[in-house]
């Protein structure tokens, strides 16, 4: 038998470490995917159109809310429906992103007090099949994520049924 060589033995634990580091990558993606699943189990948004009524069903997440992925002005964003939302509330980082243009400046009221918000204006909003259109928003510097805020100057235009873990969205 012959000995392997100082090289072959250095080659060796060079490519057992690069496999590792190899499983440890695979094994980040996978659960980074899967966390994101969890926080938003909708990113292929199930819609369909039955006649002229636009439908969108969404499941709930783990910690109870609807979350959805959405565009805003062609632009691919990720919503929560919130219904003790007065109106669009996208935080500031987002809005830069999408080019949405702060406009006049005002308090508004919120669970965690009192803050100012820009004004600002939605040309589309589209979740699956479901599009709005020329809608109000604000632009909130308090929220620190990307999630937007889906409130109830957009919610009003929907029909909302809630069955179990499903939220079904119709526009008429």
């Amino acid at each position: 038998m012959s000995p392997t060589s100082p090289q072959t033995q250095r080659l060796g634990k060079v490519m057992f470490v690069l496999a590792w580091i190899a499983l440890a990558c695979l094994l980040y993606l996978y659960f980074d995917q899967k966390l994101a699943t969890r926080h938003n189990p909708n990113q292929r948004v199930q819609s369909q159109m039955v006649g002229s009524v636009s439908e969108v069903q969404l499941l709930r997440n783990r910690q109870g809310h609807y979350v959805t992925s959405a565009q805003i002005n062609g632009h691919d964003v990720v919503m929560l429906v919130d219904t003790g939302a007065t109106e669009i509330s996208i935080p500031e980082h987002v809005a830069s992103r999408l080019g949405l243009q702060p406009g006049r400046r005002f308090p508004v009221n919120t669970a965690n007090g009192s803050i100012d918000v820009f004004q600002t204006r939605i040309e589309t909003l589209s979740i699956g099949v479901l599009t709005l259109y020329d809608l109000s928003a604000n632009i909130n510097p308090g929220l620190d994520d990307n999630t937007i805020l889906l409130g109830m100057n957009a919610l009003k235009d929907l029909e909302l049924i809630q069955r179990g873990d499903t939220l079904t969205l119709r526009k008429y």
